[in-house]
């Protein structure tokens, strides 16, 4: 499918690389080292969302400053997700599965939301269906846990239905005053 998808979107994506280019200069895409299946590390790929201005004292801007418009649009249609495409190709990640945060939390979760680990990391998933970064942490892991423990193709295909429903509604972006989430700081129960 993801084969599919790249030779379908090929066009758009070089469309939106040129766009990308344009509005927000080089690198076009942004590369980030995430926890993959159980934890191992892969770097996943998406199209750059944001600027890299620095305060006086060189350190990065907040998110909420360095998100451009454009860049807001890309998040909000999904767009920047799709060179993740090539992530699947890659068998590093799946179109459906827990989203893949941050490398910097694995030693922060639980031991029940580290099972969210034990399926591939998807595109999209139970979670981003179900509320997506309106979640709170709590709320996002268990339903990472629950996919893991239910994953089906029938379910897949339905996460994946109801994705192009929430990105064309255009609901969960972003938790409340947060340019996507606030940062988990833990979960130990």
């Amino acid at each position: 499918m993801a084969t599919c998808a790249l030779i379908v979107f090929a066009l758009p994506l070089l469309g939106l690389t040129m766009l990308v280019h344009r509005k927000l200069g080089n690198p076009v895409f942004f590369r980030q080292v995430r926890p993959g299946l159980h934890g191992q590390p892969f770097e996943m790929i998406k199209f750059r969302t944001m600027t890299d201005k620095r305060g006086p004292d060189g350190q990065l801007l907040p998110d909420s400053v360095r998100l451009t418009s454009f860049g807001r649009f890309l998040r909000a249609s999904s767009l920047d997700e799709l060179p993740e495409l090539w992530n699947v190709l890659k068998g590093e990640m799946s179109l459906v599965g827990p989203r893949p945060l941050l490398m910097e939390y694995l030693p922060l979760y639980s031991a029940e939301q580290a099972r969210r680990h034990e399926a591939r990391p998807g595109i999209t998933g139970w979670a981003q269906v179900n509320g997506r970064n309106a979640l709170s942490w709590d709320e996002k892991f268990t339903l990472d846990v629950w996919y893991v423990d239910h994953c089906s193709l029938w379910g897949d295909i339905k996460i994946l239905w109801l994705t192009v429903k929430k990105v064309l509604i255009r609901e969960g972006i972003s938790a409340a005053g947060e340019a996507t989430m606030p940062k988990f700081t833990g979960g130990k129960r």
